[in-house]
């Protein structure tokens, strides 16, 4: 299959990651790129940068193979202009692709294109999406979701993720792979797999008692970490602990360790060859099996397939 076009529709205030990732990754595939927009000249993104653009007085919306539509702060003013919304509506009607990036879905929603479908979207984005369009099924857990030529994704770097599947479906795994290896990325990460990594899953400790006790998680996560283990660190009880913890970081503290250590064993399958007994041993699953039954509790896929996925290309 020979690349395609694709069109990425922008709007004042625009999150300018969320265009210039896919367009880096199709462009180096090959694929014929435009930006368009309500008018056409350059067009401010969020943070100052003025993007140029075709107006869409100017662009046939039959003329695409993938309409990608981005998101950011803009979008809902961008909601109102009732013109770029039905460019949007046609332009998805005869696209062979239709996708969005973060809070570009919507868009699509209120062009009417996701009523009955399953999305996702940046994770801060997902209650008010499902709120005001409730026949739309909306799931912010995943990463990338596709459904049948629609395809969505979670916000900012996910937008990238999104156009090396796309790649990958249209080129092949080895085109992909060499964007991948050439922009500093790995191969794809599994549309399935969860967009709550640790800057998300907790609060930054507020205090330096518990800084202490997180620090001391993180620079070893395989130490037995036993709650009384880390109330010795604080230098508090551990009923005092449990109680400080859970309310500064929003998760006790056994729940916390879990998850250092699968962020742990995650690095370690992507960046080494040890098998996967030697990694739940280091970082304090114990077995293979207990680190297996934590990754598809937490992760959504079994580690195996996060190392194929996730390996990075010099490891």
């Amino acid at each position: 299959m020979q690349p395609g076009s694709v069109t990425l529709v922008i709007f004042e205030d625009f999150q300018a990651l969320d265009l210039a990732g896919p367009f880096d990754v199709f462009g180096e595939a090959g694929y014929g790129c435009r930006v368009v927009a309500r008018q056409a000249g350059p067009v401010r993104s969020n943070t100052g940068l003025p993007v140029l653009a075709t107006g869409i007085a100017d662009a046939d919306p039959r003329a695409t193979g993938t309409l990608i539509v981005v998101g950011g702060c803009g979008v809902h003013t961008a909601r109102d202009q009732r013109d770029l919304v039905a460019w949007i509506a046609t332009a998805a009607e005869h696209a062979q692709r239709v996708t969005s990036v973060c809070s570009g879905t919507f868009l699509l929603a209120e062009a009417g294109f996701l009523d009955g479908r399953r999305v996702t979207t940046h994770w801060r984005d997902a209650g008010r999406l499902a709120r005001e369009f409730p026949a739309v099924e909306v799931d912010c857990e995943p990463i990338f979701i596709r459904d049948d030529r629609l395809w969505t994704s979670a916000g900012v770097t996910a937008g990238m993720d999104l156009a090396l599947a796309i790649v990958e479906a249209d080129l092949g795994r080895d085109v992909a792979l060499d964007i991948a290896r050439d922009l500093v990325l790995y191969l794809r990460r599994p549309g399935n797999q969860s967009q709550f990594g640790m800057p998300l899953w907790s609060a930054q400790p507020a205090t330096d008692v518990l800084r202490k006790v997180v620090d001391a998680i993180h620079n070893d996560p395989g130490s037995r970490h036993s709650v009384a283990d880390l109330a010795s660190v604080a230098g508090l009880s551990t009923r005092h602990l449990q109680r400080r913890f859970t309310k500064e970081i929003g998760m006790p503290p056994a729940a916390y360790v879990e998850q250092a250590r699968i962020e742990a064993a995650q690095r370690a399958l992507a960046e080494r060859d040890d098998p996967v007994e030697t990694i739940a041993r280091r970082y304090g699953f114990g077995t293979a099996e207990t680190l297996r039954r934590a990754f598809h509790r937490l992760v959504g896929i079994a580690p195996s397939d996060y190392r194929d996925r996730f390996r990075t290309a010099y490891s």
